[in-house]
């Protein structure tokens, strides 16, 4: 009886040391603050990081379509205040000028051929170069160099090399196939396919080492099994590779779009202003400079500016809704919501 007495004396003491229901609710609710100072600092932590990237988008990207949006509605030459305010009559003219549709008609070749001429001869490269063979790395930095070489250097190069009196046409002549040459630049017919070949030339490097990275992700077990169960190497790359390779391509295929679409470096250097209207290989961005600055209409080449820059952006979030949406659904910013 005694040890009862005293164990029901033990708990009852326990019993006593704890606190309340409502103690306990009290004490639970100093956590509130402290999590809510957390909130606050995570929120400070991210806008010191954020911060200046934000400053830097805002003052070169924002504000400079913001300003190009206002200008677009004057008729103004770049000097002084603008003060002929001519409303949406710039862009009226933009898009009811002939001259116009054919560079964006342009553009929308330049975006279609860019893939199907670098897409096939970028990942055929990669599968190429992503097996072991001899001077493996040196063929990687030969067709990677064209895309770093600035596009000045590009242009006057490809430019002197298909003159009608240039080292193409002289070559031809030397080994007996003089029938093939041409005026690679200034033939209507041949310049649209000759400005494809200068592009594909300089930009097909940045694809294949994307390729290869893509490529490096792909566990080699698959392969490895596959060939195992009796598949061919062929059938590996198109029921294995290709599939994982999918976002890699997307991506790519991305960045050329917005590209093709943004064309100007490498038509203004080789064809310049004249010839690339008559040559047919004029773009929307060769179509602003031509009749904005060069012709004294800085109101005129806004609005064309801000048209660009609507194109582009209806193009990138169509694309993102209709053909990255797969790749986005398990990012931190949509999946985790």
């Amino acid at each position: 009886m005694a040890s009862v007495r005293e164990h029901a004396s033990t708990v009852a003491d326990a019993a006593d040391s704890l606190p309340p229901v409502g103690g306990a609710a009290s004490a639970a609710s100093p956590t509130r603050p402290r999590r809510r100072g957390g909130r606050w600092r995570l929120r400070a932590e991210l806008l010191l990081l954020l911060g200046p990237a934000l400053i830097v988008f805002v003052s070169f990207v924002i504000f400079p379509v913001a300003m190009a949006a206002f200008y677009g509605f004057f008729s103004w030459s770049g000097y002084g205040a603008p003060t002929d305010f001519v409303g949406i009559r710039n862009y009226v003219t933009i898009l009811t000028d002939p001259a116009f549709h054919e560079a964006l008609g342009h553009n929308g070749f330049i975006v279609v051929m860019s893939l199907v001429m670098q897409g096939p001869l970028a990942l055929g490269l990669a599968l190429l170069l992503n097996r072991k063979m001899r001077f493996q790395s040196l063929i990687r930095v030969l067709i990677f160099v064209p895309y770093v070489i600035s596009e000045v250097v590009v242009g006057l190069g490809w430019g002197l090399l298909l003159q009608s009196n240039g080292a193409l046409n002289g070559l031809l002549e030397k080994i007996g196939l003089g029938a093939l040459a041409n005026d690679w630049i200034s033939n209507p017919s041949l310049a649209i396919w000759t400005l494809m070949v200068i592009i594909t030339w300089k930009y097909v490097g940045f694809a294949v080492i994307l390729f290869l990275a893509g490529l490096q992700g792909i566990p080699e077990e698959l392969s490895e099994a596959a060939a195992i169960d009796g598949a061919s190497y062929w059938q590996i790359q198109r029921h294995i590779v290709l599939p994982l390779m999918g976002p890699t391509i997307r991506i790519w295929a991305f960045l050329s779009v917005i590209g093709s679409l943004q064309l100007f470096d490498l038509v203004w250097i080789v064809w310049g202003q004249y010839v690339a209207s008559t040559a047919g290989t004029s773009t929307m961005a060769t179509y602003m400079v031509a009749n904005g600055r060069n012709a004294g209409s800085y109101g005129y080449g806004s609005a064309v500016a801000v048209v660009m820059f609507l194109i582009s952006l209806a193009v990138a979030l169509l694309y993102q809704r209709f053909v990255l949406r797969r790749d986005t659904a398990g990012a931190i910013t949509g999946g985790a919501r």
